[in-house]
């Protein structure tokens, strides 16, 4: 994906609205991938001015309740996905869409799940508090140990030199 720099956005903004020509024909004139880009643009700015143009760094995320209401307002009025975005300061018209896809599929539920790895907790690990017999523990060192002197052998078998602290 492109990133177009604020600059760049507000000439193109100012040859639309200065009548220099359509969206395809300015596209190509600041080579620009899309003119559906340069109409985004255009509506941003209409909307909010030139900070509209401005990029923005910071991952919005959205509550499901907001979801919910972004959803129902686009059943009710049959709106395009891109004026629902400038109506509600979303902005990529996209997530309406995966929005929609996900609560036909999953429901609610799927609205509230979040993505990615669960963040990292400060909470100290519950360690299991399992007393082995004096057995079941020389049954775990003998395997560890087997394990070692397999890794060992292959690393004689391919030739590479063993470090020092492994010979011992």
């Amino acid at each position: 994906m492109v990133k177009y720099d604020e600059r760049l956005k507000q000439k193109v903004v100012d040859a639309y609205l200065a009548g220099e020509g359509g969206y395809r024909r300015i596209a190509n004139k600041f080579g620009v991938l899309s003119h559906a880009n340069i109409r985004k643009w255009v509506n941003i700015y209409l909307k909010y001015g030139k900070k509209g143009l401005n990029r923005k760094y910071k991952y919005e995320k959205y509550p499901v309740q907001f979801k919910i209401d972004v959803l129902n307002y686009k059943l009710r009025t049959g709106d395009s996905l891109s004026d629902i975005a400038l109506n509600f300061d979303i902005s990529e018209p996209s997530v309406i869409h995966l929005w929609h896809k996900i609560w036909q599929s999953q429901g609610i539920e799927g609205l509230s799940q979040t993505k990615g790895r669960p963040s990292m907790s400060k909470k100290p690990k519950k360690k299991i508090d399992k007393k082995l017999t004096k057995e079941q523990q020389l049954e775990k060192e003998i395997e560890l140990l087997r394990a070692e002197n397999a890794y060992l052998k292959k690393l004689r078998a391919s030739g590479i030199n063993i470090p020092n602290r492994l010979r011992k």
